[in-house]
């Protein structure tokens, strides 16, 4: 990195001191990392602070929609899909440069990652299992951030327990025709394309499902309901009635909807650890910051031996949770299955990141719980990721289950 980049990113950073950007870059150093990942870093961190910092605007579609521009423009989706021939950077997605970028935007604003991640998770499904016509229709177009992707696997009666899945798929000839609802889907109203995961009973419960694409200008396809959260972002409830989809939007062989949708979940699932230690390093900043400058009773709020312990706990969790993330991102990257790893992940680095942030709001006392405060931003921003892609007792659940596997295969 050069003297120049080091003074950019030092004065897009006030909080450079003591923490800030230097103490977030010394886990780049860890062996799960590549130079290659060193540079990503240096170089989108100071971008993401000239281009996305305090993206959230009054119109979120909007904001949502030109970050993901944004992002298209100067080259960052690439990471997000697989294949040099359809706009990637490599053949395979780089589960540790997904995660280092999601951490970066995080850090900066949830609205960019949310962005980012978006394109990665919808279109996953097709870098994965698409065919070559598939992948090149849809895969440059996400890449560049012409086109906004959305994955729809939630329902009413069916979020953690995919199996119970009501929303159906007939075959009609050359069609499939599709009836019911999807909800919670991430991009719903803003996306140019959804892959959506229907019930085609092949066979009982998951082993009859069926992931295909599908336009959102497809006639029956209609958004019956946008649904505002407490972090903003583009959500809604999805309906769909005599909907027609071209067997060929068939992603995979039929019935194997439930394998695509878990091994697309599989590749994001670790990168939603890393948001997590985004917005954690960005509040462990904010409470240093506040820490050490803010006077009471003759001396800083750091002075006290009980804010001391309270860092040292929060930069603890924060270390630990990386150490899990990393090692999920560098072992996928080798090739290994990282079912369990993941989960662990996953569920550390969101129940962490949530401890942290209360105590950095705490820390602020009456001004952390003010509107617009970066604490209550951040406070807003991290309970979601306890819940999707596997609340943290599913998390536990998968854990468990593969603990007692190794355990009878041994």
């Amino acid at each position: 990195m050069s003297e120049a980049s080091n003074s950019n990113r030092a004065q897009a950073h006030p909080l450079g001191q003591p923490g800030g950007v230097a103490a977030r870059a010394q886990h780049l150093a860890w062996p799960f990392f590549e130079l290659r990942h060193q540079e990503l870093v240096a170089e989108l961190d100071p971008w993401a602070a000239r281009r996305v910092a305090h993206a959230h605007g009054g119109d979120t579609d909007a904001t949502c929609r030109g970050l993901v521009r944004a992002l298209g423009e100067d080259g960052w989706l690439r990471y997000a899909v697989a294949g040099l021939e359809h706009g990637g950077l490599t053949d395979t997605i780089d589960t540790r440069a997904v995660c280092l970028i999601r951490e970066t935007l995080a850090y900066h604003d949830g609205l960019a990652d949310f962005s980012f991640a978006m394109q990665g998770l919808g279109s996953g499904a097709i870098s994965l299992f698409g065919t070559g016509d598939q992948r090149a229709r849809y895969l440059p177009r996400v890449a560049a951030g012409q086109a906004i992707a959305a994955f729809a696997l939630s329902e009413p009666e069916a979020g953690s327990d995919v199996a119970a899945m009501a929303c159906a798929a007939t075959l009609d000839g050359s069609h499939y025709v599709l009836d019911g609802s999807k909800t919670w889907i991430s991009n719903g109203g803003i996306a140019d394309f959804y892959v959506v995961f229907v019930r085609t009973g092949e066979a009982p419960g998951a082993r009859g499902i069926t992931a295909l694409v599908v336009d959102a200008d497809t006639p029956g396809l209609e958004i019956a309901e946008r649904i505002d959260v407490i972090a903003p972002h583009p959500l809604a409830r999805l309906r769909f009635a005599g909907c027609r989809v071209p067997v060929s939007q068939r992603l995979g062989e039929p019935g194997q909807g439930f394998k695509v949708a878990m091994a697309t979940l599989d590749v994001f699932r670790t990168s939603v650890a890393a948001a997590a230690l985004g917005f954690a390093r960005r509040a462990l900043d904010e409470a240093l910051a506040r820490a050490t400058s803010r006077r009471m009773f003759g001396q800083t709020l750091a002075d006290f031996q009980l804010t001391q312990a309270k860092l040292a706990e929060m930069a603890t969790g924060v270390d630990a949770a990386a150490l899990l993330t990393y090692r999920a991102a560098w072992m996928r990257d080798g090739g290994a299955r990282i079912t369990k790893e993941a989960a662990m992940a996953k569920m550390t680095a969101t129940e962490t990141a949530q401890r942290v942030i209360d105590a950095a709001v705490q820390m602020f006392g009456g001004q952390g719980v003010v509107s617009g405060e970066t604490v209550e931003r951040l406070y807003r921003e991290i309970r979601a990721l306890r819940i999707y892609e596997g609340a943290t007792e599913v998390q536990q659940l998968i854990i468990a289950r593969e603990l007692l596997r190794a355990a009878g295969a041994a």
